[in-house]
């Protein structure tokens, strides 16, 4: 517990406060980055701290601690918020209205970021910075990965460009490790499994006409309506065949937006978008094959035109893969330890609601997990808040399974 007893709350609740009041919604991570590589670079702990670009104007951040006698250990994050148009209008004309203002209020601090992920990498940085008030150093290497473009929303953005350089060896160190930590918020939980997803873009191309000469058309309206149906149809029947996971629930299909007509005339065009969520062990490309069957089937039953495009793609060119590790690997059981030994309660085993960028290290053969304070549940919304006891709870959780994991040992 000496690393853990070292991590110092007011500190770490300062970093949080410093780290919301930086915009970074995506693309525009820099000014952080190079605030995040400062921090490592100016403590004693850290022996490198780097930027190194993606994209011009677009770094990742890598940090390295410790290492040569012990297990290593990858801890990772995302630079880049969602956008706050919704944040200022819905709090305008009081004391929230700053979205980055980084208010204390009844002991939770507010802001976009603050949760998703300011509080998970500014933990980070605080978990090394303890062990050199120790007076300690990990034996087995730490290394930190801080990368953009996570998030979507943002035109042209939102493809994980961040760390796909990264493990393509394109900004930075290829990432190796044992075993990794992604900041994502999980309520200090530990996720072992994630959903993966994909996003259908469905678009119907009829001929508009006239209303009152409507057999010169061809209506794509009706055939979208007929779609949507058949897209229903397919949403429960795989709520039916597919078995529903113990820690993500069930497969399904969600309708997210629907456009047409809008003029006094026969809608000569029709536009859907969709996701699915992917369980483990399911095939994305067998998800996306069943889409476009459906979307083309429904098409040349009402005589129009089809295109299906998939407009998320992440680890995988439909969209992101799930993922999941076994409750008694390794470092999920260390993991599990360090929060009972911090907090006095058993660890909470949990699947992430969300898809994040795991997988890409599973790629690499690297296990790893979701854990930080927050709930995402009112991330993405006004009302993202973070306690502040839960953040320097975690912190301490976290420089205590570094210490468990890689070891620690004097300088």
């Amino acid at each position: 517990m000496q690393v853990a007893s070292a991590v110092d709350g007011e500190a770490v609740t300062q970093l949080v406060r410093e780290a919301t009041r930086i915009p970074s919604v995506t693309p525009n991570e820099e000014e952080f980055a190079r605030w995040a590589c400062r921090r490592m670079a100016e403590s004693d702990a850290f022996d490198s701290a780097e930027l190194f670009e993606c994209e011009p104007g677009r770094p990742n951040v890598c940090g390295t601690a410790g290492g040569g006698a012990g297990r290593s250990l990858l801890l990772a994050g995302h630079l880049d918020t969602v956008a706050v148009e919704d944040w200022s209008q819905h709090w305008a004309g009081t004391d929230r209205e700053d979205p980055f203002g980084a208010h204390v209020i009844d002991g939770e601090l507010w802001g976009r970021g603050v949760a998703d992920q300011k509080a998970g990498i500014c933990a980070i940085i605080e978990a090394v910075r303890a062990f050199g008030r120790a007076g300690l150093r990990p034996a087995g290497r730490v290394s930190t990965l801080f990368v953009c473009d996570e998030e979507s929303g943002q035109p042209g953005s939102g493809v994980s460009a961040g760390i796909r350089a990264s493990v393509e060896g394109r900004a930075g160190p290829r990432p190796d490790a044992d075993f990794a930590i992604y900041t994502e918020p999980t309520t200090s939980a530990i996720y072992t499994a994630q959903m993966g997803f994909l996003i259908a873009d469905i678009c119907y191309t009829g001929v508009s006409a006239y209303f009152g000469r409507p057999e010169l058309g061809v209506d794509a309206l009706r055939a979208g309506h007929r779609l949507l149906d058949r897209l229903w149809e397919h949403s429960d029947r795989l709520r039916e065949s597919v078995p529903a996971h113990e820690l993500l629930g069930e497969a399904f299909l969600l309708v997210t937006s629907v456009t047409s007509g809008g003029n006094i005339a026969v809608p000569g065009r029709f536009e859907l978008s969709l996701i699915r969520k992917i369980l483990p062990g399911e095939s994305l490309d067998d998800a996306a094959t069943s889409i476009q069957s459906i979307a083309a089937k429904v098409a040349g039953e009402h005589g129009v035109e089809c295109t299906v495009d998939f407009s998320a793609p992440r680890d995988h060119r439909f969209g992101g893969t799930p993922d999941e590790v076994a409750a008694d690997q390794p470092g999920v059981a260390a993991l599990a330890r360090s929060i009972e030994a911090v907090t006095g309660e058993p660890a909470r085993i949990e699947g992430a609601p969300y898809w994040s960028e795991k997988p890409f290290l599973r790629d690499l053969a690297i296990p790893g997990v979701y854990f930080a304070p927050g709930d995402i549940s009112n991330c993405h919304t006004p009302f993202e808040r973070l306690a502040v006891d839960e953040l320097v709870t975690a912190t301490r959780t976290l420089a205590h399974f570094i210490a468990q994991w890689c070891g620690a040992h004097d300088p």
